[in-house]
């Protein structure tokens, strides 16, 4: 993980945003803390150049509208034309026919190298990936100790699937590829008062995830660990503080920019899970 985290400050990865419009002030903010830099755009006529001059492309769904969507499949195909990875955040996937119908389609006709989302949006994923056995009926709607191993294997059945590393987030969170299964719990529950925390994470991953090609899952691992540890930090200052969830955001941030491997090593709660 030192090493995981070293590169990322080493080599600055630049990360192309397609983003939630509520929270892309805080995921570019988070970028750069990670180590990485931000570019945020969205425009169909701009997306392909942008894509070209970066490192790493994240689509979040999470304000969706019509005119984005051509806009993500263009980002989505060129990064895979250049072998840059691309993280999917199919945000209220489910929820919605548009969110819905969109994330087949992406899913359809981008290649996705991390898709990260919480377990509904992920059960809705596996939906639509071309599994002709529906969602597994044994997979719950919470992860939790008791359901651990099959929600694991359940995300190593739709890496396996879709080709992308998945990661199920929450108080427990899932990392899986096709052969290895991961669980990270670091973090703290107010973090979920904040909004934009999953948006910022996307970032974290795409930077970590770009700047260490040859060891993706860990580096999945590594920046669920990361921004879960800087939580707990952040938690620690606030209670202090006798402050609420403004202070937590900024002391998350603020974790982040000054987090280095020793700690990140020191203080992840990583475990493989058996499936």
């Amino acid at each position: 993980m030192k090493t995981i985290l070293e590169n990322v400050r080493k080599n600055v990865p630049l990360v192309h945003f397609i983003t939630n419009y509520v929270t892309v002030n805080d995921v570019a903010n988070m970028m750069l803390a990670c180590g990485g830099s931000p570019i945020m755009s969205d425009d169909i006529a701009d997306v392909e150049d942008i894509t070209t001059i970066c490192n790493a492309t994240v689509i979040n769904i999470g304000t969706l509208n019509q005119r984005t969507i051509e806009s993500m499949i263009a980002a989505g195909q060129k990064a895979n034309a250049l072998g840059h990875p691309v993280i999917l955040d199919p945000v209220g996937a489910g929820a919605s026919k548009l969110r819905t119908e969109t994330t087949f389609r992406l899913l359809k006709e981008v290649k996705f190298s991390v898709i990260r989302g919480n377990i509904s949006e992920i059960k809705t994923v596996y939906s639509g990936s071309g599994s002709t056995k529906g969602v597994d009926a044994d997979v719950a709607d919470t992860v939790t100790d008791a359901n651990l191993a099959e929600t694991a294997a359940f995300a190593k059945k739709l890496s396996k699937t879709t080709g992308a590393i998945i990661a199920i987030t929450g108080a427990i969170d899932i990392i899986a590829d096709a052969e290895n299964a991961y669980a990270t719990r670091n973090g703290v529950a107010d973090m979920s008062k904040i909004t934009g925390t999953g948006c910022m994470l996307d970032g974290v991953i795409a930077g970590y995830v770009a700047a260490n090609p040859d060891n993706k899952t860990n580096a999945v691992v590594a920046a669920i660990a990361a921004e879960g540890l800087c939580g707990e930090l952040a938690a620690k200052k606030v209670k202090v503080e006798g402050s609420g969830t403004s202070s937590l955001r900024m002391h998350l941030i603020d974790a982040m920019s000054n987090l280095d491997g020793d700690t990140l090593v020191k203080g992840a709660k990583v475990e493989s899970v058996q499936c």
